[in-house]
């Protein structure tokens, strides 16, 4: 999973200063320093924990010194998953370590958990289709254009993916289908009845066949030396377009805005968003970009 071409593509966000949502400055990192491997004897990040995790909410760790709190890091530790989708990582002084290197602040930042912190992206696709049904070509690429469902989130106002964390003891299968649910169709707000018939809906969705984008290591903007987020990116795609017509798309807590939005390398995304887009356009044949790049070139 660490190969040359993901390095960059894993620490970019994940340097971004001042830390989200604070004043907190990170220690600046230069990219050849980002790596473990390189020695940097000077090393000194900044320790930040956000109030809203010291707090003690449910979702959250204690502070590794607190008594009685003695976390299995790279297992299953009770309801919590611990283990990471990049296999094993170094815990050192009783902290995880970032396994993509250092990002200039130690602490969790906004994560609840040290070490991994898992989330789900649900990636819901259809064909882009004319009045008549047809599916709409790209005028310069002659392939066909594919649309997600995205949401743009209050926290920021960018465009992302419907997705969020994994609660303790869920399945992945579980959190893909309650997250698309509350922050696509605003589940949470809906009567009994409503809920009931959009379960019914969801459930025809994500029975389908579906495809794993990516399970790892996510370049964030929230993490740490000691907490990262990880993901498991899924693809349920709508070929005939007739489960998802049928879906009332609306807002729900983190979401600002919810709709379908055509696919093209122009479209700026949260995180790692636009890399697992890009990836589900590969798989599908559809249109990313109009520059043919060099696996054209014979």
């Amino acid at each position: 999973m660490f190969n040359s071409y993901n390095v960059k593509f894993y620490h970019s966000k994940a340097l971004t200063s001042p830390y989200p949502g604070s004043h907190v400055e990170r220690s600046q990192v230069p990219e050849d320093k980002v790596g473990w491997l390189t020695e940097w004897k000077d090393y000194n990040p900044v320790e930040y924990t956000a109030k809203s995790v010291l707090s003690g909410p449910s979702w959250a760790d204690p502070q590794i010194n607190d008594e009685g709190f003695s976390p299995k890091f790279n297992e299953r530790d009770g309801e919590v998953e611990r283990k990471s989708l990049n296999g094993l990582y170094v815990v050192e002084n009783g902290r995880p370590r970032n396994p993509a290197g250092r990002t200039g602040l130690t602490g969790r930042g906004l994560l609840g958990r040290w070490g991994p912190n898992h989330a789900a992206d649900p990636i819901v696709t259809r064909w882009k289709r004319d009045g008549s049904g047809n599916k709409v070509a790209h005028p310069v690429t002659g392939k066909n254009i594919l649309q997600f469902v995205a949401i743009k989130r209050r926290d920021c106002g960018e465009w992302a993916i419907p997705g969020g964390m994994v609660d303790p003891g869920e399945k992945i299968s579980a959190t893909l289908r309650r997250e698309f649910g509350e922050e696509a169709l605003n589940s949470l707000q809906k009567s009994p009845e409503e809920k009931a018939k959009l379960e019914k809906q969801l459930h025809k969705l994500f029975s389908q066949e579906h495809f794993v984008v990516y399970r790892g290591y996510v370049d964030d903007p929230r993490n740490t030396d000691n907490a990262w987020m990880e993901t498991e990116a899924v693809n349920y795609h709508d070929e005939t377009g007739e489960t998802m017509d049928n879906l009332p798309l609306e807002a729900g807590d983190d979401a600002g805005v919810v709709k379908w939005i055509d696919i093209s390398e122009k479209l700026e995304l949260y995180a790692s968003h636009s890399y697992f887009i890009k990836l589900v356009t590969e798989k599908r044949g559809a249109h990313w970009s109009e520059d043919p790049g060099p696996e054209c070139h014979e």
